[in-house]
């Protein structure tokens, strides 16, 4: 498999409480942070590691991707061996992300199926289905 697999929102929090080293990587745009929020994991007594995959407004892949993040994961005491969460907004960049960082070496790379915004609901509306903000899991604005 090219990465360690998809785990829901709720399992990646389990991941992150169960793990004092576990990560989780917010590859979603600096927009999206700003303006739609990030996941909140003060609780726990770490940061939400956030580097885009591709860059706004142009949404062109980030080349630095893969050498930002592993300086980052380096720097939060993380190792090649650290479970590693990826999450975008619905689960499709951030599983690319978790291929790329399995390809530099880590191990553990799980997609956050489902995204911090989930899918579409019948209205055509995020937030409601799936994803990390319908599964009642602490976030904040920015």
């Amino acid at each position: 498999m090219a990465y360690a697999g998809n785990i829901s929102p709720s399992e990646a929090w389990g991941l992150l409480q169960g793990d004092a080293k576990a990560q989780l990587v917010d590859v979603r745009t600096v927009a999206e942070w700003s303006f739609v929020g990030v996941p909140d994991t003060s609780k726990l007594g770490r940061a939400v590691i956030l580097a885009e995959w591709q860059t706004y407004p142009g949404m062109a892949r980030n080349p630095q991707f893969e050498t930002v993040v592993a300086e980052r994961l380096k720097a939060a005491g993380a190792t090649f061996e650290t479970p590693v969460a990826f999450l975008c907004r619905s689960g499709a960049r951030s599983q690319s992300a978790a291929v790329a960082m399995t390809a530099a070496g880590y191990v553990k790379c799980f997609n956050v199926a489902g995204g911090f915004e989930g899918d579409l609901n019948a209205e055509r509306h995020r937030g409601e289905t799936g994803g990390w903000k319908s599964s009642g899991l602490p976030w904040v604005q920015t």
